[in-house]
């Protein structure tokens, strides 16, 4: 089945930090759509248990006292959504993100700080049907000029929607620059879910190698993790 054809998922975590070893979820969405099933979508509002930094609530909208009134415990939060996204892998559809290897990695030390079942806990082999749309841009149109992040490259495909940085919102534009991707380059359909999630961590590293050493340029000290979709602890970031 071509991926246009198919049901596919989209997800997004909002959190407080960008470095994903420290990050705590605030929010969450997952949404679906195609195949045969109507548009769905979950979302989870967390207290994470700490303060919410004031330059992370500028983007999400989310503060100390609605987090607080309003917010999930995280502990039942996370197992829900890991749960979540652990049933669309095994089912092997695609699970679209925007920088995958961030959300993943938040999600992943996440777990591990609630004593939770990992995702590699839950699931049977690697997550072949991730998606990251972050990386397939990049390696569709590698010489374009101009800001590869989410707005930008969201209105690059012709996505546009308020609520930027609303997670449901921010999963929405993932689904849709992936469809654009596929819509533009068919040959895209050629790839089978392991092959592609392989093409991804090889297409992945070397973009960011190439990153860094653009970085280094002024910043010696430049690092840009090249795992995907996990980040190791002791190397984690969000390039």
């Amino acid at each position: 089945m071509k991926y246009l054809d198919g049901r596919r998922c989209g997800w997004d975590t909002e959190t407080t930090s960008k470095e994903p070893t420290e990050a705590r979820i605030v929010t969450a969405a997952v949404v679906g759509r195609g195949g045969a099933s109507q548009k769905h979508s979950q979302t989870w509002l967390i207290n994470p248990g700490v303060p919410i930094p004031p330059e992370t609530t500028a983007i999400h909208g989310i503060d100390d006292a609605k987090a607080q009134a309003e917010g999930r415990d995280p502990k039942v939060a996370l197992d829900e959504i890991a749960g979540t996204l652990a049933r669309i892998l095994r089912y092997g559809m695609p699970l679209v993100a925007f920088n995958t290897a961030y959300d993943w990695s938040v999600l992943h030390y996440e777990l591990v700080r609630y004593g939770l079942p990992t995702m590699a806990d839950r699931l049977d082999g690697p997550p072949y049907s991730l998606m990251d749309a972050l990386v397939l841009d990049k390696q569709a149109d590698k010489y374009r000029r101009g800001s590869r992040k989410l707005q930008a490259v969201s209105a690059h495909y012709g996505v546009h929607l308020e609520n930027w940085h609303e997670a449901k919102a921010d999963a929405v534009a993932a689904l849709g620059i992936v469809d654009a991707l596929y819509e533009r380059n068919p040959r895209l359909d050629g790839y089978d879910p392991q092959r592609l999630y392989l093409a991804q961590q090889a297409w992945r590293e070397e973009q960011q190698k190439g990153l860094q050493a653009h970085l280094r340029k002024t910043d010696p000290a430049a690092y840009c993790a090249p795992e995907w979709p996990l980040v190791p602890a002791q190397r984690g970031g969000e390039a």
